[in-house]
């Protein structure tokens, strides 16, 4: 596409000041940063860098920008720039100062609230720039726009002197901001971590087909550079997440279309050896987590257009009744954005597409092309309804085997697993329960708790791994039963009630060995695909066992990986004498031990399992559980040297 160019004055003086429209100061924002970016946690971190972002893409939606380069400074600041338009810097109507500082001090001021600035834009509360810069130590911002290059800097949200504008290079256009987050706002840490960010700009590149993201990091200890650029759009998007599966039609079944100004893309391709379904909605480039109107028109659509065309080609007959929209979903793969001009997001963090018209345009727009298509691919076609048909017979499968689960608690005088120690109380809120391999490990467990609080369930070897498993068998195994029936979890289908939870902390613990990793996957990918509800309310944690004991005379001190013991036998000097006792396993503790290491709330470390990007953990769960060792190679290669091996 090129830079965009200033020698198109219709272009320059249709995105003036005057589209800027101003609503409120900027003083809440420091006083109560978690309004406006939910946390001052890492997510609000990062968050900050969205928002910059978020102004470059709505450039390119509105047609004005091809590159968006961001950069992780040295100093601990991020830079981001565009090739857009420039942020207007002449002198807005009613706060009398510049557009560009305007756009910086005043909250929601910029050009998403007027009627002639953006068709449709992103960015997550509306709240833009100006919220980055209140939450920032300083901002730097250049800007250039109709040949001049003008700059202003900002501390802690105020204006350092006014806008300076030389005479700058021809032609050029654009906006560079460059900000250093306020370390007295964000308390838990201003480092940006990489892999968060470069999965939301893949993303952006994904959604937004031909616009050009450079992602660079310059900090000493970690440079590297990564060009996302994708013509396919999501289409790319649908391959990507599809690595290691194995495609049930080569082509991705790609949908776009425009009716009553919300424009309509979806890329959809089913595979073979899946045996969920896992569908990406966006709204003007926000994920939307919760799903909404757009997510509910696709599933109608889906559901009926292939009904249809199963009773059209012989495979379904009236009698047989409708297949269900999970037979239909079963293995699908899809990526749904949508471009509303007026979007109604429900909830503060804007996770759930309010706007019921969308709904009835996806449903038009899909079933239309998704017909089309369909009518000129009738292998493709009969593929999928093959595909849905044998979800349905296993569906009903697994209903039957899951009638024989409910009889078979009824019939016994208690539904919980024998082998469950369980604890006193009957507060959830305030009980947990350890999964442990194996008898031993156990054993020390129940013996070491704190009976009041603390429940016990022991796994006897490898669970199933639910990647590679149907329904059916899935309630005919004795682990997962115990699984499920301990935790209270009811049965896949049903909709995660957090009142039938038996306790709101879930602990894995597992030998710090590969084995205990492997079982760890396992478990974890059982939540994921079987109850995901589980992962997303935070109620599953990673146990943290010692690797080692240091003794010397009396003292005695518990290492948690090879650098802990690096630096405890450090601090010993040349000729101390010392013993170290590494643990192979849990079972190898006293139950004491297990106490006050893994188990003591007042000692013990534990990971909390958090999933920021549903579409990524489903890749790397594919590519890690699933039948193709190719991909999982490549994966270990790639990533074996950030691991902590001890």
């Amino acid at each position: 596409m090129g830079e965009a160019s200033s020698s198109n004055s219709q272009v320059q003086s249709a995105y003036g000041a005057e589209q800027i429209q101003v609503l409120e100061g900027l003083e809440p924002v420091r006083k109560r940063p978690g309004m406006y970016i939910g946390t001052t946690g890492p997510r609000g971190l990062h968050h900050l860098v969205y928002e910059v972002v978020d102004n470059s893409v709505d450039e390119a939606l509105a047609g004005h920008c091809s590159d968006i380069e961001v950069s992780l400074n040295a100093d601990g600041s991020c830079t981001v720039s565009d090739n857009g338009r420039g942020i207007p810097t002449d002198i807005h109507p009613r706060t009398g100062k510049s557009a560009l500082e305007t756009v910086l001090t005043v909250l929601h001021a910029g050009g998403k609230f007027g009627s002639g600035g953006y068709k449709v834009s992103g960015g997550l509360h509306g709240v833009g720039v100006s919220v980055v810069n209140a939450l920032s130590e300083w901002v730097q911002v250049t800007v250039y726009r109709q040949d001049q290059m003008h700059t202003q800097r900002f501390e802690r949200g105020a204006p350092i002197g006014t806008l300076l504008s030389v005479d700058g290079e021809i032609g050029r256009t654009g906006t560079t901001l460059c900000f250093k987050p306020d370390f007295q706002i964000f308390a838990t840490g201003i480092i940006f971590d990489y892999q968060t960010l470069s999965g939301r700009l893949r993303e952006l590149a994904y959604l937004n087909g031909g616009v050009r993201i450079v992602f660079r990091d310059d900090r000493p200890e970690s440079i590297r550079e990564e060009i996302y650029h994708y013509q396919g759009g999501i289409r790319e998007y649908v391959n990507y997440m599809n690595t290691g599966k194995d495609p049930l039609h080569p082509e991705i079944i790609y949908v776009n279309s425009e009716k009553d100004g919300v424009q309509v893309e979806a890329a959809l391709q089913w595979c073979v050896d899946a045996y969920s379904d896992s569908i990406l909605g966006f709204a003007n480039n926000i994920r939307t987590i919760d799903g909404g109107t757009h997510i509910e028109g696709l599933k109608t659509v889906l559901t009926r257009t292939l009904n249809t065309f199963a009773r059209k080609r012989g495979k379904r007959k009236d009698a047989d009744g409708n297949l269900a929209g999970e037979n239909i979903r079963e293995g699908l793969t899809a990526v749904l954005s949508v471009k509303v001009p007026e979007p109604e997001f429900e909830g503060q963090t804007k996770t759930k597409l309010g706007n019921t018209e969308v709904r009835g345009i996806v449903d038009t727009v899909v079933g239309e092309s998704l017909s089309e298509y369909l009518e000129f691919h009738p292998q493709v076609i009969d593929l999928i309804l093959e595909k849905a048909i044998q979800a349905f017979n296993a569906a009903e499968a697994a209903r039957r085997a899951r009638e024989l689960v409910r009889r078979k608690s009824v019939l016994e005088s208690s539904t919980l697993p024998g082998k469950l120690a369980d604890c006193s109380s009957r507060d959830p809120s305030e009980s947990e329960i350890y999964i442990v391999e194996g008898d031993s490990a156990g054993g020390s467990a129940k013996q070491g708790r704190d009976r009041r609080n603390q429940a016990i369930l022991p796994l006897r070897g490898k669970i199933l791994n639910i990647e590679k498993t149907d329904d059916a068998r899935i309630y005919k195994n004795t682990e997962i039963q115990a699984l499920i029936t301990a935790l209270g979890l009811g049965i896949r289908g049903e909709e995660f009630n957090e009142k039938n939870l038996r306790y709101h902390r879930i602990v894995i613990m597992t030998d710090a060995d590969v084995d205990g990793a492997h079982i760890r996957t396992l478990i974890l990918t059982f939540f994921f695909r079987y109850q995901r509800a589980l992962v997303e309310g935070g109620y599953i944690y990673i146990a943290c066992p010692p690797l080692y004991k240091v003794e010397r005379g009396k003292n005695h001190t518990y290492c948690y990986n090879e650098q802990d013991l690096k630096k405890v036998l450090a601090g010993f000097g040349e000729k101390a004498n010392y013993t170290i006792q590494r643990f192979k396993g849990l079972g190898e503790m006293m139950p004491k031990q297990l106490w006050e290491t893994t188990m003591d709330p007042s000692t013990r470390t534990m990971k909390r399992v958090e999933i920021e990007d549903a579409a990524e953990a489903d890749r790397i769960f594919t590519i890690l559980m699933g039948d193709k060792v190719a991909p999982r190679r490549a994966f270990i290669e790639a990533h074996s040297a950030e691991l902590d091996l001890a």
